[in-house]
Parts: structure tokens; sequence; C-alpha cells
């Protein structure tokens, strides 16, 4: 009978705007969630087919959660508050997941803000860790498999950690002076002590001696440099003969170095390598010609350029995050240090991924299978430090379609009213 069929279509409708309301009730109450994506009801008709007239099939619903939409950001004091500019999300679990020692189960979120917890782990006020690759102890990230989980580990830090950066490369610019060189000079050795730091951190001193070759007419335009290190009980770590130009072209420039001991010299690049008791240092002086290394010029001795990497000991002060997920701690003596990279997670299809409490998602089949990129490579976007990606909710536009469904909802309740009144007309009939 058509007008029972007028009944179940009015019960539908009612069905169905309770269902929108619910979706709305959750935009509005979460517009000021961070990283929250908005729910929406679509409606689609039910048609029934009949041979004995029409019949009102009534409304379905269907909802769905927008999560590839993306909030406006906002900045922020905290360096780890961090936000996905663009597609990608970033891999985090769960804290209480961390004391089980089986397997970190992986979710998703967009934005996070996340601060070291009593053991230094990155860890939301809702219990989500953020996950990333280790970075090996000279800051560079090996290969991780992109397509699993298994690299993937809880990003801690270490507040008040020391850490030592020992010096590696070293650049000697010296100015010999060119009369020592010459018949009847006092043939004096001239020396300069450069401060390195050793793999341990100590503050040791490299001194580079240097002795010219006095012959009896003319000038020798040579000189033997000998390297000592503290480190090593003043022991020495190389010496090398410098020979230097006189042509009206090069004049006052290195022309050979030969190597009596350490490090064979590289005429390419100007650089020689000593091995000191804190470890090995690269020292450039100059490639042959090269009027910024090693010079004799004039009757002046005096260092043009020093230069060397390396620090002392520093506390960690702080962690920041760069827009290529690379997680730096930051020593209070000024260096900076990579402990962790963060990759961004893509899949084919971000609205089916499964939707969880605190704004965190989960891999599902409708979403289709992840892939780990670095951020800003591939389909992905970067991260934003100090940042946070508010609500993707409108909320004049949810009040738009609140007033909108508590019509359509009234509407309805009248239909099966109306129903109601002529089912009783009937009954009256049959009186």
């Amino acid at each position: 009978m058509t007008i029972s069929s007028s009944l179940n279509a009015g019960v539908a409708g009612l069905n169905a705007n309770a269902t929108r309301l619910a979706t709305i009730s959750d935009n509005i109450s979460n517009s000021s969630t961070y990283g929250y994506k908005r729910a929406d009801a679509e409606f689609h008709s039910l048609v029934i087919n009949g041979s004995a007239g029409y019949a009102a099939g009534g409304v379905r619903t269907t909802t769905t959660r927008y999560i590839d939409e993306r909030g406006p950001l906002v900045t922020t004091g905290n360096s780890t508050d961090i936000a996905v500019t663009g597609r990608g999300m970033v891999p985090v679990t769960e804290a209480v997941a961390l004391d089980n020692g089986a397997d970190l189960p992986m979710f998703l979120m967009t934005t996070g803000s996340f601060r070291p917890d009593e053991n230094g782990v990155l860890t939301t006020e809702t219990g989500m860790v953020l996950m990333g690759w280790p970075a090996n102890p000279d800051g560079t990230i090996p290969p991780y498999p992109r397509d699993t989980v298994a690299g993937l580990q809880p990003v801690q830090v270490g507040i008040n950690q020391f850490e030592g950066d020992p010096t590696t490369r070293m650049e000697l610019g010296v100015n010999l002076p060119a009369t020592e060189t010459e018949a009847g000079s006092t043939g004096g050795p001239l020396d300069i002590s450069v401060e390195y730091f050793g793999n341990l951190g100590t503050s040791e001193t490299l001194t580079a001696t240097f002795t010219p070759t006095v012959p009896a007419t003319g000038s020798s335009n040579e000189w033997t440099m000998v390297l000592t290190d503290s480190a090593s009980g003043g022991a020495v770590v190389g010496e090398y003969t410098l020979t230097f130009d006189d042509s009206r072209a090069n004049g006052g420039t290195l022309q050979a170095v030969t190597t009596v001991s350490g490090g064979a010299y590289d005429p390419a690049t100007g650089a020689l390598s000593v091995t000191t008791a804190g470890g090995p240092i690269d020292i450039t002086i100059g490639a042959p010609g090269d009027p910024g290394g090693l010079t004799q010029l004039s009757n002046s001795f005096a260092p043009t350029a020093i230069t060397k990497d390396g620090s002392p000991v520093g506390n960690l002060v702080g962690v920041e995050i760069d827009s290529d997920g690379f997680v730096h701690a930051v020593y209070d003596i000024g260096f900076t240090r990579t402990i962790y990279q963060i990759p961004l997670v893509d899949v084919p299809n971000p609205n089916g991924l499964t939707p969880l409490d605190n704004q965190a998602y989960q891999i599902s089949p409708d979403s289709g299978s992840f892939f780990l990129w670095d951020a800003g490579d591939g389909p992905t976007g970067s991260l934003l430090g100090y940042a946070r990606e508010e609500s993707a909710t409108d909320v004049a536009a949810e009040l738009t379609e609140l007033i909108q469904t508590q019509r359509a909802y009234s509407s309805n309740a009248k239909i099966i009213q109306t129903v109601d009144e002529m089912l009783q007309e009937t009954t009256n009939i049959k009186r």
C-alpha cells in the first residue's frame, strides 16, 4: 500500500537527518580541535519498483570523513609542534605499546604537539609517540625500507645529555717571510699553534713549525713544515718540504709539497691528512698557485686565515625539526647534530584510512598500501616546525547545514504525522 511506503520513507528521512545531525554535531564540537577532519553525510535515494503503483523508497546515507582536507596552519612557540604542509602524514605509535616489547603499531597524524616525556620520548598529551629513522653517529641517515615500519623507532632525545664535536677539518693560511730563505738569514724556526677538539671532546693543540732552508747564495724559497700533536706528548704527526714559486705570475704561492712523513699531500685539493691522538684531521694548506693557503711574501710571519670545525663538549638544550623532516639536536655551544629523520607516509586513498581517537588514523584496505617518503619528495609536502594545523571545520557552513537539517527533520516528522492522521481516517471509515 503506497500510504505505508510513505510512512517508511518518512522514518527513513528521520534516520537520515539524524545521521547528518550527528556529523554536524561532531564538526561543530571539534571546531577548535587541532588536526580535526570534518565528516559529512551524503543522502542517496532508494527506489522501489512495484506493479501496484508508485511506492516511496525513502533515503539512505553514507558518511565520509575528508581526511585529505587540510585546515589552516598557525604558529606556536614549541619547536616540536609540527604540521604537514601538503600531502602525507607523520608516523606515530601509542605510548602504551612501548612497554610491550613487540612490534610497534603505526598510526598516522597530520599535526601534533610533541614534547619529551620522562624518558625523553617525544609524546603528545594524548599518548601518541612520534616515530622516525635513527641517524648514524655522524649524523647521516642509513638506507631504510620504504614499505615497512621495521626501521621506525620512537624519537627520543636525551635532555641534559653531553655530546662532543671532534675536529675533522682545518684550513691553515699562513704567510712565511721570504727574507728568511735568503743567504745570510738567521734560519730560526717559526711556529703557530691551533686548538682542535679530540674524539673525547678534549681541547688539544696542533703546532706547525716552519724552518727555512738557508742557502749559501741566493734564495732557496724552501721550508720544512713539522706538525706536532700535544695529545701525543708533542710527537711529530707529519713533516713536509714546502717549495714556493718565485715567478712573476705566481710569486709567493706554493709550487710543490714533498711528503716526508704523515699523510700524503693532494695537489688537486691542497689538503693533507694527519693522524692525531684525538683522531684524523684533514688540513688544507692550499693547492699549487693558490694565493689562499700558505704563502711566502715579504718579511712578515702572520696567520692569514685559520679555520676549523669541531667544538668543545656541549649540553643538549633543545630539538628542532626542519622542513625535510630531519630532527636536529641543538647544543649550548652552538653546534647541531642530526639524530632522526621523520618520513611522511602516503597512501593512494587518504579518505579510506580508519579514523581513531585523538586525530589519528590507521591503514585500511580502503586506503591502500603505504609508502614512506622523504619530506618534500614525491607527492608529499614538507614538515613545518613551530606550527599546528587547525580544524578543517567551517563553523558558518555547519550552522547553515544545521538549520537545513532541522527543517528537513521537521518535514519528515510532518510526513509521519500526516500518514498517521490518514490511517486514522481510514480506520474511521470502517466504523
